[in-house]
């Protein structure tokens, strides 16, 4: 018996999905259209959403084509050598495959996915136009700024453990940095990873106070202290809405990575970047306790900021079930935001990663 806690949508999908694959492992066909028409035709609810019906194409497709992509930890090391050794004959390695097809099983965003972000009004908020946030996954500003409008060039983001724990953002324009404050208040966010570098050609200006306190539309940020610890700068600050002193004040930890050169898709230190994980796992653990969310933001929002999201939840996922799927952790991502992770020597450095961090024990 299936435990029905969120009404019959959830269990439709899961009885659904179970058919479908008995069906595909028996015949080598799937009949999804067929068997929910079934299933609705015994109860209605069965199935409920448009979403949820997608899901489940989603979730055979997935079965189907990658099978089982869950490696358990004691296992990690060596089938991870074997899946990334090349074969001189093809000069591809079941790594290339498994993101060749993680690309081909990545939603295709359509314009009216992004309508909010396309809106006239918010074009000279974006830096890219083909980086659009999807309209489900936007964190709407709340604290009001005058005329400004409630878009920002987010999205948000599940982690292994939590729903929408990263809130994946572009380094903030002149024009967004309002926008940028009003964001890590109105969503609690804790913490603030920076992945890219300063770059007055690209617009990517300093965007907090050092040493004082300044307002940035209706959020004031105070300075609280900073330290530098190789290639990891640790900002302290003290935010609060100034047109709403009553709802008092947050702490929020910034954490600059220095570490990742401009164009290259990697950093060169493995351990630096874990360094990252673990001060916000540390942050969380002892200062917060609410599992506040976490900004995370590169250049534009994407293969930086992903790879890191993507290097949390493998952590994640470790701690809680011993096993590492990253291909899974990669395409819940991408089902958000299509360009997390964007190249192959990306993924395998989510792979990489997970090794040094075993080692790590």
């Amino acid at each position: 018996m299936v435990a029905q806690h969120a009404g019959a949508g959830r269990t439709g999908c899961f009885i659904a999905i179970d058919i479908m694959l008995d069906m595909a492992e028996n015949e080598g066909v799937v009949d999804i259209f067929n068997c929910v028409r079934e299933l609705r035709s015994q109860r209605v609810n069965l199935v409920q959403t448009e979403e949820q019906y997608v899901f489940v194409h989603d979730a055979i497709l997935e079965a189907c084509l990658c099978g089982n992509t869950a490696i358990p930890v004691c296992e990690f090391r060596s089938i991870y050598y074997n899946i990334s050794r090349l074969d001189p004959q093809t000069n591809s390695s079941q790594i290339k495959d498994e993101f060749q097809t993680l690309n081909i099983v990545t939603p295709r965003v359509r314009p009216e996915d992004c309508s909010i972000g396309l809106l006239p009004r918010n074009h000279d908020k974006n830096r890219c136009m083909d980086v659009l946030p999807l309209d489900r996954c936007l964190p709407f500003l709340i604290s009001v700024d005058g005329e400004s409008s409630n878009y920002i060039n987010a999205a948000l983001m599940d982690s292994h453990k939590q729903p929408a724990a990263f809130i994946v953002t572009q380094h903030p324009l002149p024009n967004t940095v309002a926008d940028f404050w009003r964001l890590v208040f109105d969503y609690n966010c804790s913490s603030i990873v920076m992945l890219n570098e300063m770059d007055a050609a690209q617009l990517c200006m300093q965007y907090w106070p050092e040493k004082t306190s300044c307002c940035y539309g209706p959020i004031q940020v105070e300075f609280v202290s900073a330290d530098i610890d190789e290639d990891i700068i640790n900002r302290i600050f003290r935010i609060c809405n100034m047109a709403r002193p009553q709802d008092g004040y947050r702490i929020v930890q910034h954490l600059q990575y220095i570490g990742w050169p401009a164009y290259r898709d990697v950093p060169p230190s493995k351990r630096s970047l874990l360094k990252v994980v673990r001060r916000l796992e540390k942050w969380q653990e002892q200062y917060d306790g609410r599992d506040g969310r976490t900004v995370v933001h590169c250049l534009n929002g994407g293969g930086r900021s992903g790879t890191f999201c993507a290097i949390c939840s493998v952590c994640e996922m470790i701690q809680q079930q011993n096993i590492i799927d990253v291909f899974h952790i990669v395409k819940t991502l991408r089902n958000n935001k299509s360009n997390m992770v964007e190249t192959l020597e990306q993924y395998k450095f989510v792979y990489e990663v997970a090794l040094e961090y075993l080692s790590s024990f």
